[in-house]
């Protein structure tokens, strides 16, 4: 199992943890001490990053999760970290 952490700005931790098998990103958590509502959006964001290329680029990554977000609409409410925040972290895991 890889790990890697993000301190955002605010100074709330991103942690992702995931396995590499075949160059792609497999059991993805991903965890810390931010908000988010509602809480089915954070399986989303370990399910946008499942079987991503390990050299997906941060924005390549964070797109990703972006994308997997948008279903939420307005109800979606990120404090304390990013799809980008997110993305870095992976990145520290994979490297």
């Amino acid at each position: 199992m890889r790990h890697g952490e993000y301190k955002t700005p605010g100074g709330k931790l991103v942690q992702v943890d995931c396995e590499v098998i075949d160059g792609r990103l497999h059991h993805v958590q991903v965890t810390g001490d931010f908000f988010l509502e509602p809480p089915e959006a954070l399986d989303a964001i370990a399910q946008a990053l499942e079987d991503a290329p390990v050299d997906a680029s941060e924005e390549e990554l964070a797109q990703r999760i972006q994308r997997a977000l948008e279903r939420f609409g307005d109800g979606l409410e990120l404090l304390g970290f990013s799809p980008e925040a997110v993305a870095r972290a992976t990145r520290r895991a994979i490297e």
